[in-house]
């Protein structure tokens, strides 16, 4: 068995670009979360904590792309990019005490307010779909 090295390449677009959902794992399933990509299909990952999901997701993205590449496959465009491909600025205004908080977080774990911030929405959303899925299944049963 022959074993194919793959270089690394920078990405056409920075990993922050793309939307990521981070979800919770059942305990069946091991626990910890899981990290997808919905702009690209197989890139997945998962870690014990929120945190090691994210690095863990970085390494999932950066292989996904190098591999891409070395297909010759086209690299999807974000899908949170407009036509022109300038990514989408969301802008919310947050109480200073709230700032704070998320400051200090984001400093403790070693990541920007932004990422930080796509984080937890994307689990916020996981959590919601998660819920959502559930009630359905209780009212088809």
């Amino acid at each position: 068995m022959s074993v194919k090295t793959i270089k690394l390449v920078t990405p056409p677009y920075p990993f922050e670009s793309y939307g990521h959902i981070i979800a919770p794992l059942l305990e069946d399933d091991g626990g910890g979360y899981m990290i997808t990509f919905p702009d690209l299909p197989g890139c997945m990952s998962d870690g014990e904590t929120l945190e090691e999901a994210l690095v863990n997701g970085k390494d999932a993205f950066n292989s996904w792309i190098a591999a891409q590449v070395d297909m010759g496959r086209q690299i999807p465009v974000p899908t949170h990019y407009d036509e022109e491909g300038k990514p989408v600025k969301f802008v919310q205004r947050l109480p200073r005490s709230l700032h704070a908080s998320l400051q200090t977080r984001a400093r403790a774990e070693g990541v920007s307010i932004n990422t930080l911030v796509l984080a937890l929405i994307a689990e916020g959303l996981g959590r919601h779909e998660g819920i959502a899925k559930g009630e359905l299944e209780k009212r088809a049963a």
